[in-house]
């Protein structure tokens, strides 16, 4: 009896405790997600205007959430604010509408009414501008804030930057108090925690941007040198300058072309009267002309542009009026064949196969017609001496000409046989300059192996 009894207390025992499980899982919802709690916010938030800048540009730091890898681990991102003015939502009606006006003008021609109207817009959209920095002071009054950007967790700084164009949608204006907050905001972008609000701050453009110091002096050096030693050259000191193979075969060419008695063609290339090289070659061409003149060399200038063809006239009288011989000029010497490429290329190569001259000088702006005419002048047996601040075409003249002078080498060629005071003083100050830059590299690389850092962060120029 008694086991029958206890028998029964189990099962019913066990019935009681299925029945208690199976309430517990009807009662539970298996629809219901656990609340996410808000994270901690940012901490030592603040703002200042971007140093080394043009201005229209505020920078933000603080420190990470506690909830930022660490805590609940719950930050997805840092959303950034910042209070605008009402007074923001009119500057971008009036924008809108001076670009529709815009829009209408190109369609239908630059019409009086349309004008009248930009320039209603435009004086509309200043006078509001102008009533941005007291629009800003009402804060938190009239104004509402606006996301300007985002960071991903981690972070902890961001660069408000704006335009300094006053018509552009990202106008940041200077001097005008702004306001902002920072939220660590979780995977769920409703659950959120703001910063404090900081501000009033200000933004504004530096005169000296203090990262480019390096530069500053490297300036001022350079300067000093240019000046000691145009200056020494002006008082008639003999200036060193180095030697280039290219340069003194000038001369011998021009003593060629005379003993054969054949002409001396002179290429100013396809550059324009603003290219350095074709000023650079307008030097060279005044030197070579005085030798022609006092050798009484014929000489052969064809042109390609009409502006270089009327400069280098000049430049060839003069130096014939130099070399006590103006009579001898002749007005075809410098003549102008045409603007187009090919053409002018096939002009000239007729004239080295008909007139054979012993010496062709290429000096100027080249580009594919470079080999051609090389190759052309190297048949007719001349003497081939070419110079050229074009870098894609320089193989081919050192291929196909005797001599070359390599980018700046043409430069330097101009201050060697004008030897103007303020040419060779500026080339002696790049030579110094340059000297100057290998030594310090070549100082700062053995510091740098040894782990001396601190001779390179002299060195170190920002952006």
């Amino acid at each position: 009896m008694n086991l029958k009894l206890i028998v029964i207390f189990l099962l019913m025992l066990c019935l009681g405790s299925f029945a208690l499980a199976e309430t517990n899982t009807v009662n539970k919802d298996s629809t219901a997600v656990d609340s996410i709690a808000p994270p901690a916010p940012v901490t030592m938030f603040k703002a200042f205007d971007t140093p080394n800048d043009h201005g229209h540009s505020i920078t933000l730091n603080w420190q990470l959430s506690a909830d930022d890898g660490a805590g609940q681990n719950s930050v997805l991102q840092y959303q950034i604010y910042r209070w605008v003015p009402y007074l923001m939502d009119s500057l971008t009606t009036l924008r809108k509408a001076m670009t529709t006006v815009k829009e209408e003008e190109i369609k239908r021609g630059h019409e009086k009414v349309l004008k009248k109207e930009m320039r209603s817009l435009k004086k509309e959209y200043n006078a509001v501008l102008k009533e941005l920095p007291s629009a800003h002071k009402a804060y938190p009054n009239n104004g509402y804030w606006k996301e300007v950007g985002k960071v991903p967790a981690g972070t902890k700084s961001y660069k408000n930057t704006g335009s300094k164009e006053k018509e552009s949608q990202d106008y940041l204006p200077d001097l005008t108090d702004f306001y902002y907050r920072v939220d660590a905001v979780t995977k769920d972008s409703t659950v959120r925690a703001s910063s404090k609000v900081f501000g009033p701050v200000q933004c504004s453009g530096q005169w000296f941007n203090t990262g480019r110091i390096p530069v500053l002096v490297a300036v001022i050096l350079f300067t000093f040198l240019t000046i000691y030693f145009v200056e020494k050259a002006k008082n008639g000191a003999k200036l060193y300058v180095r030697p280039l193979s290219g340069i003194e075969a000038v001369d011998d060419a021009i003593g060629r072309a005379t003993e054969m008695g054949r002409p001396i063609l002179y290429i100013l290339g396809l550059g324009s009267v603003a290219d350095i090289a074709t000023i650079a070659s307008f030097t060279i061409l005044s030197r070579v002309a005085k030798q022609v003149a006092e050798y009484q060399t014929e000489l052969l200038v064809p042109t390609y542009d009409p502006l270089v063809m009327a400069v280098a006239q000049e430049v060839v009288k003069s130096a014939y009026l130099d070399a006590g011989r103006p009579d001898d000029y002749k007005e075809d010497t410098v003549h102008f064949v045409t603007q187009s490429q090919f053409a002018y290329v096939a002009a000239v190569n007729g004239i080295m196969l008909r007139e054979l001259p012993a010496t062709n000088i290429y000096m100027g702006v080249f580009f594919a017609e470079s080999l051609i005419l090389a190759e052309t002048g190297a048949l007719a047996g001349s003497i081939q001496i070419a110079g050229t601040d074009q870098i894609a075409q320089i193989p081919f003249f050192i291929v196909a000409c005797d001599y070359t002078l390599i980018g700046e080498e043409l430069y330097a060629a101009s201050a060697y046989l004008g030897r103007e005071p303020l040419l060779l003083g500026s080339l002696k100050a790049q030579d110094y300059a340059k000297a100057l830059v290998i030594i310090l590299a070549i100082i700062g690389l053995i510091m740098s192996n040894f782990g001396w850092t601190q001779f390179t962060d002299l060195f170190k120029v920002a952006n």
